[in-house]
């Protein structure tokens, strides 16, 4: 094959998630010829929303965090000029968790916050301590939770299991795992980022999120494709020379970043000739985190007991949570002791999950209405009466539709599962064996939620920025 102008790039990005495209525009903002190419329709991975009779949903992620001053996605608005062209609303309180004896509501106000959590818990004297700790922890400080689970964090400052139990549900949901699995700067990510810093949604759907980022990308000169898979990375003399995409074309490049699936990228795409025996072993015993069960549902004007529109709740019906994780494990329509719930901005659409262990699409394609039904009358009973009578629209993605969509190991909602031995591995962010191969977002176990994977793609794109001696500004 001759080569073109066409055909040859500085960089070649696989997968549209948020990830790699905000890799991709500071690519091509530091002045560098990029690629993007996305085998979906269309660009953000878990950050989709799409449209049923008449009702949007977001396909999975309903909100992110880090947008405070100086925060994580502030700082990557500004930089690529996107918080001039997205409007961004903070919904208050950003989340309520309901149990059997408490209602607790996360304000955008911390005293706020604490004050009802003190009413609660007046025996709890640490509250604030906890909160000063994750709002603005000490860098010795972080370094010293990677050696602690974030249970070990709660029962430092905490003796009330239920306050630690209603403080780790939303990270059980947003993290995949319990507190005594979940390693503690993992945890206190999330919880920092998503509860202290959370409630955060652009105008219109989750979707204007990744649309103002191809947007921005292409403006940059970046060009995207979509409904465009890759086939291989191409390997030459141990570093990437370029990828195949499933139509057939050779697109040649100096680096090839990845933003797909940990497995995909080194079994399929490089293919285990290339790859070691130590990371062959790696890949077939690591473990991935659950996947989801996300019930949409489009509502009926003025359903009066709907909860908040915009903000987040989440319901535990005891506080074994442990239990949960197990529970969650082998999930069917008999166990569901947790969900996430919210409400869309305007009211006209419901968004629930809960966590669930992959299986097989025999499986699914059985149990699917089942558990579709249970889930609904289990929010019915526990946060919104009278909801079936206003259910206009009803359906439910498996992990296997999550799969469908992202090609995600086991419909993986987190990537790796956040344990110890799977934490800040330097094989999934930059192997050693390939050079100018780069892995982004949340398969890199460095970090989770629309904020983590946003930083993750800013970072490798500094880090490539950096090493070409280059500047986005």
């Amino acid at each position: 094959m001759v080569k073109t102008d066409r055909d040859i790039y500085d960089a070649v990005i696989i997968g549209a998630g948020v990830s790699g495209l905000v890799c991709g525009c500071y690519l091509a903002k530091a002045g560098m010829k990029v690629l993007i190419a996305e085998q979906h329709f269309k660009p953000g991975g878990y950050c989709t929303s799409f449209k049923r009779k008449g009702f949007t949903f977001d396909a999975a992620a309903h909100s992110f965090g880090s947008y405070r001053e100086g925060g994580n996605m502030n700082r990557v608005f500004k930089d690529l000029n996107l918080d001039k062209r997205l409007k961004i609303k903070r919904y208050d309180p950003s989340d309520v968790i309901i149990t059997p004896d408490y209602k607790i509501s996360f304000w955008n106000d911390l005293d706020k916050t604490t004050k009802e959590l003190k009413r609660a818990f007046p025996h709890e004297i640490k509250i604030r301590e906890f909160f000063d700790f994750m709002s603005s922890p000490k860098p010795a400080e972080m370094a010293a939770l990677r050696k602690k689970t974030f249970k070990d964090l709660l029962d430092k400052y905490f003796t009330d299991n239920r306050l630690r139990t209603i403080l780790a549900l939303p990270l059980l949901i947003n993290g995949g795992l319990p507190p005594s699995l979940l390693t503690a700067f993992t945890g206190s990510q999330i919880f920092s980022e998503f509860l202290l810093d959370g409630g955060y949604y652009p105008d219109g759907s989750m979707q204007a999120l990744p649309d103002a980022l191809a947007e921005r990308f292409k403006e940059l000169g970046g060009t995207l494709l979509l409904s465009c898979g890759v086939k291989k990375i191409k390997i030459k003399d141990d570093s990437v020379a370029g990828v195949v995409l499933e139509m057939g074309d050779l697109i040649h490049s100096k680096y090839v970043i990845s933003n797909c699936d940990a497995r995909q990228t080194f079994l399929k795409l490089l293919g285990r000739r290339v790859i070691s025996e130590e990371l062959l072993h790696k890949l077939d015993t690591m473990i991935p985190s659950l996947s989801m069960f996300v019930l949409y549902l489009g509502i009926s004007k003025g359903m009066a007991s709907l909860p908040k529109p915009g903000c987040t709740a989440w319901f535990l019906s005891h506080y074994a949570i442990e239990d949960m994780y197990l529970s969650a494990q082998k999930r069917n329509a008999s166990n569901l002791e947790e969900f996430l719930l919210r409400v869309s901005p305007d009211g006209e659409s419901v968004l629930a999950m809960v966590l669930a262990p992959f299986r097989n699409k025999r499986y699914w394609e059985n149990n699917k209405h089942k558990l579709l039904e249970v889930l609904i009358k289990n929010v019915e009973q526990h946060t919104t009466p009278e909801l079936s009578k206003h259910i206009v629209y009803k359906d439910a993605a498996t992990p296997q539709t999550l799969y469908k969509y992202t090609l995600n190991y086991k419909g993986a909602a987190y990537g790796w599962a956040s344990i110890f031995s799977q934490s800040a591995d330097s094989d999934f962010k930059k192997p050693s064996f390939c050079q100018n191969l780069y892995l982004t977002g949340h398969w890199t176990t460095q970090g989770l939620g629309v904020a983590g994977v946003t930083y993750i793609g800013y970072n490798t794109a500094n880090m490539i920025i950096k090493k070409e001696k280059l500047c986005y500004n």
